[in-house]
């Protein structure tokens, strides 16, 4: 099944998400070599494509997992949490209809 995970930034946290986006990237682009990656992607605090210094609110996952726990044990064991750049992260069923 897909799960949306909404993942929200602490205030200040671009250098911090700049220095473990390698990290965090890698788990998506093993999620993606499996299948099982929708979308993913970074949520500019402004209204614009690249944010520059006012950095992002935080991001957006949909992906496939076993069950809701698998994918909440996914998004709690991601570096932007352990890195303390994630303040709030929240984990739901997601049914895509559209495309």
């Amino acid at each position: 099944m897909l799960y949306m995970i909404y993942a929200q930034d602490t205030a200040g946290s671009l250098p911090l998400r700049l220095q473990h986006r390698p990290a965090h990237l890698e788990r998506l682009q093993q999620l993606q070599s499996e299948g099982r990656l929708l979308l993913a992607g970074p949520l500019p605090a402004i209204d614009a494509v690249d944010p520059g210094e006012a950095g992002y609110s935080g991001s957006l996952i949909v992906a496939e997992f076993d069950s809701l726990q698998a994918a909440t044990d996914w998004a709690n064991n991601d570096p932007f949490v352990h890195a303390g750049i994630y303040g709030k992260v929240s984990v739901n069923p997601f049914r895509k209809t559209l495309p």
